[in-house]
């Protein structure tokens, strides 16, 4: 990847037919909401989703932003955190998308993180049969990943995201002021998602993000352009296989070990939250790899270094407290939505950047593994 030149804004197209939107990425998105949204959409009513730490910092301004291009909005204020994606917030959603009477024409918008805007995308999807949605999406992690791509979705007790549907977004707002409001381990989480795309398919991006990691955390262009090409990343993915039936699923990389882990500790935000397991999930995939011979050890290990050094879990014992046997954490695997036929699915690699949708992958191995990287 070549040097950065400092960007004050960028647009990725993502290019779906009569279905296109556009991802705006850059300082004072949310401000300027309201006319992005009237350039583009026609319809004059919006009910915002959004939660209780997003409210008081971004609320105010995204209404009156509205309400300047003619757009009169409702609001629901929903309960932080993962527990959030369940049924009976999204029947509130719901109840409240129809209270505000909202038309197919105008539009839900997600003020908040993953959760609320995969949340948001569900109801978004079913209340009429879908009515049109914009994500304005206020942490790195769904700046990068969960506001691209149309997948919306709740989680089950029987595991995560196994409860959804596609909805595309009509317009992505990636608001990067809103960055900094962010703590140190929410920026972190969001990261790994950024090295993900690094290690799918685009080794030079990852050697850039080695180099420049610091630069990217600190903000101003090296942060936009980053951010900017891992959205650019899930366009072309999505583009490709919109429905996941073939290589959208390498966007799973680490997600099939990292479900897993989050279910194991309950959606507990205080042990873990999405991008850390993630991150450990990562590294789990390309030891695994290495294991089964398709991968050099030293792949894991750089993989390892590079997350370790910004401040991320590695590890299975880096989690804290304790975690159900290795048996369990298959039986989470077993569930995942990645599983065909009953068959296991994994995203693999052949190295750094040569990431690849393994199937049949042998459960007793799995298992062997996962026996081997537990702490207890």
């Amino acid at each position: 990847m070549n040097a950065i030149a400092s960007a004050s804004e960028r647009k990725v197209h993502v290019p779906l037919g009569d279905r296109a939107y556009d991802i705006l990425i850059g300082p004072g998105l949310i401000a300027r909401a309201g006319a992005e949204i009237a350039a583009r959409l026609k319809g004059r009513k919006a009910a915002i989703i959004t939660d209780e730490n997003v409210a008081p910092l971004y609320l105010e301004a995204l209404v009156h932003s509205l309400e300047a291009a003619g757009i009169a909005s409702a609001t629901l204020v929903l309960p932080a955190g993962e527990k959030t994606k369940s049924f009976e917030p999204l029947m509130t959603v719901c109840d409240k998308v129809l209270e505000a009477r909202i038309e197919r024409n105008d539009y839900v918008i997600a003020l908040g993180g993953g959760v609320i805007g995969d949340l948001s995308g569900f109801a978004a999807g079913i209340v009429r049969r879908g009515v049109r949605f914009v994500q304005v999406p206020t942490s790195l992690l769904s700046q990068v990943d969960s506001s691209v791509g149309g997948k919306t979705g709740i989680n089950s007790r029987h595991g995560k995201n196994l409860i959804g549907v596609f909805h595309q977004p009509d317009l992505v707002l990636a608001d990067t002021d809103v960055l900094n409001s962010l703590s140190a381990r929410e920026f972190r989480a969001g990261y790994a998602e950024v090295a993900k795309y690094g290690l799918i398919d685009k080794p030079d991006f990852f050697a850039w993000l080695e180099a420049n990691w610091k630069s990217v955390f600190a903000g101003g262009g090296e942060r936009i352009e980053a951010i900017a090409a891992s959205c650019q990343a899930k366009s072309d993915v999505v583009v490709a296989d919109e429905h996941e039936n073939g290589q959208r699923a390498l966007l799973n990389l680490g997600h099939t070990f990292g479900h897993a882990l989050e279910a194991a500790t309950a959606y507990d935000s205080a042990r873990l939250v999405h991008g850390e397991g993630v991150s450990i999930g990562m590294v789990l995939a390309h030891e695994f790899s290495a294991r089964i011979n398709l991968a050099s050890p030293d792949d894991a290990r750089r993989v390892e270094t590079h997350l370790k050094a910004v401040g991320l879990p590695t590890r299975i014992s880096d989690i804290p407290g304790a975690l159900p046997p290795a048996e369990v954490l298959m039986d989470a695997i077993a569930q995942d939505k990645k599983v065909k036929g009953g068959k296991l699915t994994f995203i693999l690699t052949r190295g750094i950047g040569q990431s690849f949708v393994a199937n049949d992958v042998p459960a007793s191995e799995v298992l062997s593994f996962l026996k081997e990287k537990h702490p207890q």
